[in-house]
C-alpha cells in the first residue's frame, strides 16, 4: 500500500546516529575494520516543458506545467561496522539520511528530489530515514537483513537526486569460490528516494496491462571471471505477481596496443508475465567502446521484441540496458534505439580533475496512442574534483539533459550537483 511521504521529521535524528554509533561499535568489539563516513550533497533540478500541452507526466492542481524547480541540501551518514570474532561473525550497518529543503517555489516541485503534498504540491522542509542492516558472515560469505542499497542486473537502486532510493529485505552473497561470485536474496518493499516511508514495489512495463502492488521481489544470480578479461553473469528476478525476469550479461575488456583498448559488452534480458499480467519482452543490446589516452569513444544498439517494453521496478529504480539515460527510459513496446557516446579526462591535458561526458541516443519503431513515433536525448555532464588544498576530493557536477519526441513530452533540463564525503575513519 502506498503510504503518503510527505512528513516532518526532526534533523536531529541524524545527529542522534552519530552520537550512539561509535559507543554501540565499542561495545561489540566491532570497531576494528569498520568505516564511517559523511556523504554531503547540495543538489539543485530546474526541469523546462517545452511542450506542456503534450505532457504526459501526471499533474496536480496548482501544479505549474511550464517547470519543476528545486533545490536541496542533503545528508549522508553511513557506518559499516566490522565482524565480530568466531565461526560466525556478526556486524551491524547503518544508513542516516536527511534532507532539507532550500528553495522550491509554489508550483514548481516535482523534481522527484523532495517530497510533496499529492493534493497542492507543497514540499517538505526536510525529511529524514534511518535504515539498520544486520549480517553474519562465515567465510566469505554473508547474510545481510534490513536496508539495502542494491546494484544488481535486475535491480538497481536510483541516486539521481537529492537522497538514494533503498529496499528492505534480506540478501546472501558468497564469495567463498575464486572468481565465482553468488547472489540470492528477497526484498519485501521499497523507500523511493523522495519519501521517508517504506511501501509495496510496483511494476512498470509500456503496454503490460494487470500489474498490482507486491511485497515479494526475489532474486538470484551468479557472476564468474572466467579470466582477468572475461566475465560472465546471469541472473534470476520474481516480481511476485507481475513479472519473471532472465538476465544474461557478457563483459570483455581486450587491450589493443599499450595506450588503445577496447571493451565489450553484451546484455539480454527476457520477460515474461507472472499473475495476471500480459509482460511479454526480450532485449537484446550491446555496447562496445574504444579507449585511448583520454578519450573515449562508444557507441550501443538495444533490440526489443515482444508486445510490451521491458518491465522493471517504478518509482526510480533504474533499468541495467544501455540506452536507459539520465530522463528517458527507452523501453516503449517494440522500440529500437541506439547511443553515441563521448568521454574525455583532462588529465591528458595536464587538468587532472576534470572530465566530460556527451552522449545522444535514438528511439524508433513504437508506436504512441497507436501512431508511429520517435524520441531521442542528449545528455552532457561536465565534472571537476578539486585536487588540492581544504576543498580535496569535493566535486562539482553540471548536468545537462535535451529530449525531444513525437507524442511526448519535450524538455530542457538542468542539474548543479556539490559534492563532498567526509571520512571520520
Amino acid at each position: 500500500m502506498h503510504k503518503y511521504p510527505f512528513q516532518h521529521i526532526n534533523g536531529l535524528k541524524l545527529l542522534t546516529l552519530c552520537g550512539w554509533l561509535l559507543p554501540l561499535a565499542v561495545q561489540a568489539g566491532l570497531v576494528e575494520d569498520s568505516h564511517l563516513s559523511l556523504e554531503m550533497r547540495n543538489f539543485y533540478m530546474n526541469r523546462d516543458y517545452r511542450d506542456a500541452g503534450l505532457a504526459d507526466t501526471p499533474r496536480i492542481k496548482g501544479q505549474s506545467k511550464a517547470k519543476a524547480e528545486d533545490w536541496g541540501q542533503g545528508f549522508m551518514l553511513r557506518f559499516e561496522s566490522g565482524f565480530s570474532d568466531g565461526p560466525v561473525g556478526f556486524g551491524l550497518d547503518a544508513l542516516g539520511l536527511l534532507g532539507i529543503k532550500l528553495d522550491s517555489g509554489d508550483g514548481t516541485s516535482g523534481t522527484g528530489a523532495l517530497p510533496r503534498n499529492p493534493r497542492t504540491g507543497e514540499t517538505a522542509d526536510e525529511f529524514s530515514f534511518l535504515g539498520l542492516t544486520g549480517k553474519a558472515r562465515i567465510a566469505q560469505t554473508q547474510l545481510m537483513v534490513g536496508t539495502h542499497s542494491p546494484l544488481m542486473p535486475v535491480l538497481i537502486r536510483n541516486d539521481t537526486r537529492l537522497l538514494p532510493q533503498t529496499f528492505e529485505g534480506a540478501q546472501l552473497l558468497s564469495k567463498d569460490i575464486e572468481g565465482l561470485t553468488l547472489t540470492a536474496g528477497q526484498f519485501r518493499s521499497t523507500r523511493l528516494r523522495d519519501s521517508t516511508n517504506y511501501e509495496d514495489m510496483k511494476m512498470f512495463a509500456d503496454g503490460a496491462t494487470g500489474g498490482v502492488e507486491s511485497d515479494r521481489f526475489n532474486f538470484g544470480g551468479i557472476t564468474y571471471a572466467v579470466s582477468p578479461k572475461l566475465t560472465g553473469t546471469y541472473f534470476y528476478a520474481q516480481l511476485e505477481d507481475n513479472y519473471r525476469q532472465h538476465y544474461l550479461g557478457l563483459l570483455h575488456a581486450l587491450p589493443l596496443t599499450e595506450s588503445l583498448k577496447l571493451r565489450s559488452e553484451l546484455r539480454y534480458f527476457d520477460s515474461d508475465d507472472d499473475g495476471r499480467t500480459t509482460v511479454d519482452n526480450r532485449n537484446l543490446g550491446a555496447m562496445f567502446t574504444l579507449s585511448y589516452g583520454g578519450h573515449a569513444l562508444g557507441a550501443s544498439y538495444q533490440r526489443q521484441t515482444g508486445d510490451t517494453g521491458q518491465p522493471f521496478i517504478a518509482g526510480g529504480a533504474d533499468p541495467f540496458v544501455f540506452n536507459t539515460q539520465t530522463y528517458h527510459h527507452f523501453l516503449r513496446a517494440d522500440e529500437d534505439s541506439w547511443q553515441t557516446r563521448y568521454d574525455y579526462d583532462f588529465a591528458a591535458l595536464g587538468i587532472p580533475g576534470l572530465t566530460l561526458m556527451a552522449r545522444y541516443v535514438r528511439g524508433d519503431d513504437f508506436e504512441i496512442r497507436r501512431q508511429d513515433a520517435h524520441e531521442w536525448e542528449r545528455d552532457v555532464d561536465i565534472a571537476y574534483v578539486i585536487q588540492s588544498g581544504p576543498l580535496k576530493n569535493l566535486i562539482l557536477r553540471w548536468r545537462n539533459v535535451a529530449y525531444r519526441g513525437s507524442r511526448t513530452t519535450d524538455i530542457d533540463e538542468n542539474r548543479l550537483i556539490v559534492n563532498y564525503v567526509l571520512k571520520f575513519w
